[in-house]
């Protein structure tokens, strides 16, 4: 008997690619509070979520993932990016 088709899967198989950017305005310990919200699913949930426009977005993550975590110092301003892959 077929199993039933969750909403993780069924968004899945209809789109190929989704892509979620979002920039705003923060205080460093709002920041850093995201990012530990961030941090605690990957530990603990193993998936990641993202909510936009009334719209959940569950991903699963890896065991292992490849981390980049790049600095950038410059006259114009400083830019930290976190980067996971898998």
């Amino acid at each position: 008997m077929p199993r039933p088709v969750t909403s993780r899967e069924s968004r899945t198989a209809m789109s190929s690619l989704i892509e979620l950017s979002t920039t705003v305005t923060v205080t460093r310990e709002q920041a850093a509070a995201r990012l530990r919200t961030i941090a605690d699913h990957l530990e603990r949930h193993n998936d990641v979520e993202f909510t936009r426009e009334g719209q959940r977005y569950t991903v699963d993550v890896a065991d292992e993932v490849e981390f980049e975590v790049e600095l950038e110092v410059g006259a114009d301003g400083n830019e930290l990016e976190i980067e996971i892959s898998w």
